[in-house]
């Protein structure tokens, strides 16, 4: 497994596997860089890399003030390509999703099939709030509420209390930089707004959510349901009892993904 933490566009990745195909994560909104989890995102995703070479991109290091999703994506469009990635098969968790919305569509090329998981095409009403008072919490230093409200709104409670006093560890933890930081990102997330564009999206796509997502609802997929109906290309699922944060709660979650990948 390789970290490198200086790509193109300040943009750094996790590279590892050793197969033929080409794997690309865009992981949700954090708190502090993915990079710092490798080795527990490598074990993960095992399953992948045997016919594939995984990477996983973090987004940029130093942010601008207002930076957006748009930006977000061309600069992990810039990243793929700089590495010299093409054709691959992208999997975007949450905000990671929305980027991999607009790659998808304005990067045909680098994109041979898409999977959406927990994410939206468009930021409004709930998911806002959510969001906001997210915001809020980073905004008035108060680490240890914020990474308990993250937690609480992205697992299903047994998973959440089980990782509680690990979060109010984090959270007592947190610096200003890294706050400061969630702040630009989280904010991204807000007025995002894909779905006049998503016939931009020739690629199959793959859209799995969880009816008990406490940060974008149980109907988080419609809009792309609706939107690809009548495309063989298009499949979706639901989970019950995984929360947000299926992707690293279902058992089964990285088995749906290869079996879409692999028909």
């Amino acid at each position: 497994m390789e970290i490198i933490r200086d790509c193109a566009c300040d943009v750094g990745y996790i590279r590892f596997g050793s197969g033929s195909r080409t794997f690309v994560i865009l992981p949700g909104l954090s708190i502090g860089s993915v990079l710092d989890s490798a080795d527990q995102i490598a074990e993960a995703y095992e399953p992948f890399t045997e016919d594939y070479t995984v990477y996983l991109f973090d987004r940029k290091s130093a942010v601008p003030e207002d930076y957006n999703i748009e930006q977000m994506a061309d600069d992990t469009a810039a990243a793929m390509e700089a590495v010299g990635l093409h054709d691959a098969d992208l999997f975007g968790a949450s905000q990671g999703g929305m980027i991999g919305q607009i790659i998808a569509a304005n990067h045909p090329e680098l994109v041979h099939k898409l999977v959406l998981g927990s994410s939206v095409t468009r930021v409004d009403g709930h998911a806002e709030e959510v969001v906001n008072n997210w915001l809020d919490l980073a905004a008035r230093r108060e680490g240890v509420r914020l990474l308990l409200d993250f937690g609480e709104k992205i697992y299903p409670k047994e998973v959440f209390d089980q990782f509680k006093s690990g979060l109010k560890l984090i959270g007592e933890k947190v610096s200003d930089e890294e706050l400061d930081r969630f702040i630009t990102l989280a904010t991204a997330a807000k007025g995002f707004d894909m779905t006049g564009r998503l016939s931009l999206i020739k690629c199959p796509v793959f859209a799995i959510g969880s009816r008990d997502d406490k940060v974008f609802g149980p109907e988080a997929l419609k809009d792309l349901e609706q939107a690809f109906e009548g495309r063989p290309d298009f499949e979706s699922y639901y989970y019950d009892g995984y929360g947000h944060a299926a992707f690293d709660t279902a058992p089964d979650y990285k088995q749906r993904i290869l079996a879409f990948l692999n028909h």
